[in-house]
């Protein structure tokens, strides 16, 4: 997978490997800031496409290619 730059995931598409409850297409919707500017982004709120339901995970999951795929697919 490409390196991911969690300055740029805002409104970036992913699909869910294993989807639950026909939730498999999400697209980040907020980058959570820290409290200290200084410190690095760790969150990101993802908003599944079908239902609008949304959680927040911390971005580096989405690096893991057995949970997410980059894009809609």
């Amino acid at each position: 997978m490409n390196p991911l730059n969690s300055k740029k995931l805002l409104l970036t598409k992913w699909t869910a490997v294993k989807p639950v409850a026909k939730q498999k297409h999400f697209l980040v919707s907020r980058v959570i800031q820290p409290e200290l500017p200084t410190d690095p982004i760790e969150l990101v709120e993802i908003e599944a496409v079908f239902s609008k339901a949304t959680q927040v995970i911390a971005w580096r999951e989405l690096q893991d290619d057995s949970v997410w795929r980059q894009g809609w697919v």
